[in-house]
């Protein structure tokens, strides 16, 4: 039974932060309400630009990190619709196999936010499973259980973006990329 969940879940972490000029990075793997928008992202938009059940999965992560961020008095991660369509990228990129599941390019990622933003630090959780009837909530709780993800939950961040994607042999791949400004 361990044995084939091992093999159904996935999970990663990178974190890079900028502090005074000076970036650290830091990588983790393991086996294993409403959401809040910023005056830029309406929820349409969002949902609009991919497959409603996708959507429905990025919206389930969304309250269900801030459901939890609530039970431990940290303040609810708002929305982006720019951090959510490079979470949305990458995803997309790690279902079709254009790049391994991974953080690969995250540093690229997070250049493409500063454009849109400025930030002090970012961080990303990536997941990927198959075979469950609820996999946002698979991916939440393997976050929650691996110390580097729950860090990054936890962490000093006020935006977020998240991306979901699926590929035709039913592998969810998420991205969930956290900011602080």
């Amino acid at each position: 039974m361990l044995k084939n969940l091992l093999a159904r879940v996935t999970i990663a972490t990178t974190a890079i932060v900028t502090t005074l000029g000076v970036m650290g990075y830091a990588h983790n793997t393991l086996a294993t309400k409403p959401p809040q928008t910023t005056a830029s992202t309406a929820p349409a938009q969002l949902i609009a630009q991919v497959d409603p059940a996708l959507a429905a999965m990025e919206q389930s992560v969304l309250r269900q990190i801030n459901q939890y961020r609530a039970g431990r008095k940290l303040p609810a991660l708002t929305l982006d619709a720019t951090i959510t369509q490079q979470s949305r990228n990458h995803s997309q990129n790690m279902a079709n196999g254009t790049v391994p599941f991974s953080h690969q390019g995250f540093e690229q990622r997070v250049k493409e936010i500063r454009k849109a933003m400025s930030y002090r630090a970012a961080a990303e959780n990536v997941a990927y499973n198959m075979g469950y009837r609820d996999p946002a909530t698979q991916a939440v709780q393997g976050w929650l259980k691996s110390p580097g993800h729950l860090k990054n939950i936890q962490g000093q961040y006020n935006v977020t973006g998240i991306g979901v994607s699926k590929n035709a042999k039913g592998e969810v791949y998420f991205t969930q990329v956290f900011i602080r400004k």
